[in-house]
């Protein structure tokens, strides 16, 4: 696909009204950016089009509105340091941001949600709240307690619908890269199935709803020069997860989450990516939804179609940055799961691609781009905000 195109595509998602032709051009460089729309329209926000083609639920698509927020000092602040140098305003500590946005599949898959992201005292007290509904129909598979070898698991069809609220507060230590938090999770879903037998399973074990609700301690260190598209600098953090009826909820279990990004910039236009995971569910309860267990998180592959009471995923990346504005990548990953409840459970997939990024708004640095992904029997291509992990 060529810039112009591309260019084309990305002037027509903004739902702006028309402006002036300097208004979608950076005062720097002179190329197509949204940067001053989101700084000085009052009601500017970024448009991200989701293209859906997710193997799990089908082709789709939707749109999400990011909201930047900063007061006068802070837009002029970032306006001179974009001036000043290229990377300059990505720099800076991120601006307060509310997300809003919905989107459906072919399948009758569909989610709508809102965000909001905040920090106080120079980024020492940091605030996130999500919350949502959604209804997915996904594929789940099963290999009948490791009976079946992982090409063999049967699958079958589940509709959940949830309703859904997140929030999580974190605090900086000492001025140091370090924050330790909380964080809080509440669903209520319902699920279902086609297949007589499987309904009749989940309508015995879970009921016709169930809520989860759990408390959890989260720890991050991150040393990245730019929260939407790093080419520095790494983040490692971990989360454990305690899900409880003392809490609310319908069953009990506890998740641990562990999780790193490092980049590696080689020269002006080389950087090299690493990012690893380890999921761990910890089940005190046998009747969880299917949707519970972590799954292999890999571009190319399907959610859920790689479950285990242990998930582990390493994933690399290389990217060429033709300039500021214009990257391509290259990537691979490897996940693997493993129950320790039933012997030579484990199964592992490969999955790789290429992709793009333009930087649609240097003076907060977010990139955003295609990716194309494969893992041999499943292809996929996604829109991406970011550098893709």
């Amino acid at each position: 696909m060529s810039k112009n195109i591309l260019l084309c595509m990305l002037l027509t998602a903004s739902s702006s009204v028309v402006a002036e032709k300097s208004y979608f051009f950076d005062e720097k460089d002179g190329q197509f950016d949204l940067g001053y729309h989101l700084a000085e329209n009052a009601y500017g926000f970024l448009p991200i089009p989701v293209l859906i083609t997710e193997p799990a639920v089908g082709i789709g698509g939707g749109l999400i509105g990011l909201f930047l927020h900063e007061s006068e000092e802070e837009k002029e602040h970032r306006r001179q340091q974009a001036l000043s140098s290229i990377d300059g305003g990505a720099q800076l500590i991120p601006a307060a941001m509310t997300m809003v946005g919905a989107g459906g599949t072919a399948n009758g898959t569909w989610f709508a949600l809102a965000g909001h992201r905040h920090s106080w005292m120079n980024d020492s007290i940091r605030y996130t709240v999500i919350g949502g509904a959604a209804n997915a129909n996904l594929e789940i598979y099963t290999r009948l307690g490791g009976l079946l070898p992982p090409e063999n698991a049967i699958q079958f069809d589940t509709t959940t619908e949830a309703l859904f609220a997140l929030q999580k507060v974190q605090f900086r230590v000492a001025g140091t890269p370090l924050m330790l938090g909380m964080k809080q999770l509440w669903t209520e879903s319902s699920v279902s199935s086609s297949n007589a037998l499987v309904d009749w399973i989940l309508q015995n074990t879970l009921g016709d709803k169930s809520t989860t609700s759990g408390l959890g301690l989260l720890a991050e260190y991150d040393t990245r020069d730019n929260l939407f598209f790093p080419k520095k600098g790494y983040k490692f953090s971990a989360e454990y997860m305690f899900y409880d009826q003392s809490l609310g909820s319908d069953t009990d279990y506890q998740t641990l989450g562990v999780s790193g990004e490092m980049f590696f910039p080689f020269s002006k236009h080389w950087t090299f990516a690493l990012a690893g995971s380890f999921d761990e569910l910890y089940a005190g309860d046998t009747s969880l939804s299917p949707t519970t267990k972590p799954y292999v998180d890999l571009r190319g592959v399907a959610a859920f179609r790689y479950q285990g009471e242990q998930v582990g995923v390493i994933q690399s990346q290389l990217m060429y940055h033709i300039d500021h504005r214009w990257t391509v990548s290259a990537f691979y990953g490897y996940g693997i799961t493993n129950d320790e409840s039933v012997e030579q459970s484990g199964g592992s997939v490969n999955a790789y691609g290429v992709g793009f990024r333009y930087q649609l708004a240097r003076r907060y640095g977010i990139h955003m781009g295609i990716d194309l992904a494969t893992s041999g029997d499943e292809n996929a291509i996604y829109f991406k905000l970011g550098s893709g992990f």
